[in-house]
């Protein structure tokens, strides 16, 4: 309960700043409604449960979670996997998946890999939320124009057959997202307005349009889903069978991922905009509770949401009172007005699906990347937007993910030099302990950088540039923060190698961290005594002597 107990110490819970947390969270209530309902659309399920996730994640995560001023609930960036789950396992698969990832995330947090899913790399993080937003914006083509039903697997067979269908879009029913989609655009922009929530607004205006014209070729969610429960949710234990666990540890791993970079990702957003300082394990836990309990009432994934963050931050919420009063006004309204619901045409909702999407994308900011990034950053960014559009998320992320290690990896492999010390500089160091110059028939190499796999050939390579063997080749290890087993293993094999031809080998001046792997690697006892010293000038001295290093 870090969040709650962080408030406390920092006396937000008590009585002077409750108006200001309430009238925050009344706030963000609002604004969550209609992109609740939204979201479980587009996700494949009923309206009622993107509110019944809104609620239980709402609470659950502003006790339990790692930020005081977090909002959780469903969101945009959940859309494309739930849909696929949905459609593939039904929603008692998306249900199942969503606990099993709730699991993950309680135990990512509990093994403290908060601040790892952190490093997950930009260029990836950007690349699949654009991809994700084009991925929104098309599928709400449907109930934005009012066409047909489509068919089709793949996102491109969507596009085409969504194309080919725009010819025969309704005119009410895009007047009528029009008219929603003109009111979000534009009620940001005027100061009278500026601080109505722009989804509440063109919800209520356009809904209004159609109680009043009753528009018979405008889907609603009445004539759609029926009309949404009035009360809170009821107890639902989904049918689950090992079998059905095995085939969806990987969706579940998919929304447990995304929850996790998500949720992170809003916290630190929060951090820089209320001065607050989240804990990320802690974070992970919070989100882990909700997304398991939700299915258990209806819900579906959850984590935390940026834009209901901030409105709530922008609004003076301080404290977890906010994200409670926020989840206690979406009781009310289904408590009391969920009747209302059923004239809100999809048209609208899809609308605000449509802001949702093109804030997603952040179409500056990748355009900014593409011009000012390094090439591979680049490559890295457009494949996982072109992976997560026309393949699957998962497989976007994955790859995304990988092409950014290779690369992280080629870089540092390029880092690590090895190269021959002789001449002036050499010299110069020598003399400051008094020795004049490199005994005849020692030669020195340094390693500078990490000794791992992925340098290991620049080693190899150095060495083999040797024309004629020497007496002793001596290794400086003073500038290698870490071996990994490849490299302890190559220097093994080159060790055994040069002594094999008759070369002394000696290592010198490796850290503490080094110095006990080689020992445990067998490395130190394969050199032999005296041939692993703490200085260069140790080495030389037990080469040639205390008297002739000095005198040589």
């Amino acid at each position: 309960m870090f969040a709650l107990i962080d408030a406390y110490r920092a006396g937000l819970l008590q009585r002077p700043h409750w108006f200001r947390n309430i009238v925050a969270g009344l706030i963000v209530g609002v604004v969550a409604l209609p992109l609740a309902m939204a979201f479980a659309i587009a996700s494949g399920v009923k309206p009622e449960q993107g509110i019944y996730t809104a609620i239980i994640a709402g609470i659950i995560v502003s006790l339990f979670g790692g930020s005081r001023v977090q909002i959780a609930g469903p969101t945009g960036a959940f859309i494309v996997i739930l849909a696929a789950v949905v459609a593939q396992h039904g929603v008692d698969g998306l249900q199942i998946a969503t606990a099993m990832a709730g699991i993950i995330l309680l135990l990512f947090g509990i093994a403290r890999m908060g601040a790892v899913i952190k490093f997950i790399p930009a260029p990836v993080i950007v690349g699949f939320t654009a991809g994700i937003g084009v991925v929104i914006w098309v599928g709400q083509w449907k109930d934005f124009f009012g066409l047909p039903p489509v068919a089709g697997e793949h996102f491109h067979q969507k596009l085409w057959q969504l194309l080919q269908a725009l010819p025969q879009f309704d005119w009410a029913t895009t007047i009528l997202a029009l008219i929603a989609l003109a009111l979000l655009i534009v009620t940001p922009r005027i100061h009278v307005l500026a601080r109505v929530p722009g989804p509440l607004l063109a919800l209520v205006i356009v809904t209004i349009i159609q109680a009043i014209f009753n528009f018979e070729s405008v889907a609603t969610i009445g004539s759609t889903y029926g009309e949404i429960p009035r009360g809170l949710p009821s107890w639902q234990f989904p049918d689950i069978t090992l079998s059905r666990l095995v085939e969806l540890i990987g969706p579940a791993f998919a929304i447990a991922m995304l929850g996790a970079i998500e949720s992170l990702l809003s916290a630190v957003v929060a951090d820089g905009m209320a001065g607050t300082r989240h804990n990320s394990n802690q974070e992970l836990i919070g989100q882990g509770l909700a997304n398991i309990v939700a299915p258990l009432f209806g819900g579906i994934a959850a984590t935390g949401a940026i834009a209901r963050t901030a409105t709530n931050i922008r609004n003076g919420g301080t404290s977890p009172i906010a994200g409670v009063v926020h989840a206690l006004t979406l009781v009310v309204v289904l408590l009391f007005l969920a009747p209302l619901a059923a004239n809100i045409p999809l048209a609208c909702l899809a609308a605000i699906l449509f802001i949702v999407a093109w804030n997603m994308s952040e179409l500056r900011h990748v355009i900014k990347m593409i011009k000012g990034a390094p090439r591979a950053d680049v490559v890295i960014l457009l494949v996982t937007f072109v992976l997560t559009v026309f393949a699957d998320l998962v497989v976007a992320v994955n790859i995304g993910v990988v092409l950014a290690m290779l690369h992280f990896m080629r870089r540092m492999a390029e880092s690590v030099v090895v190269r021959r010390q002789n001449g002036p500089a050499l010299d110069k160091e020598l003399a400051q302990e008094g020795v004049h110059h490199l005994p005849a028939g020692v030669l020195v190499y340094a390693v500078e950088g990490p000794f791992f796999f992925a340098a290991v050939e620049a080693f190899e390579r150095a060495l083999a540039d040797t024309n004629t063997d020497p007496e002793v080749l001596v290794i400086r290890l003073r500038n290698v923060p870490f071996i990994d087993a490849t490299g302890l293993q190559t220097l093994e094999e080159v060790v055994l190698d040069l002594q094999a031809r008759g070369v002394r080998v000696m290592i010198v001046e490796a850290n503490s961290r080094v110095y006990e792997k080689l020992g445990k690697m067998g490395l130190i006892a394969t050199l032999g005594p005296g041939n692993v010293a703490a200085t260069l000038i140790e080495a030389i001295v037990q080469l040639t002597g205390p008297i002739a290093a000095r005198d040589s």
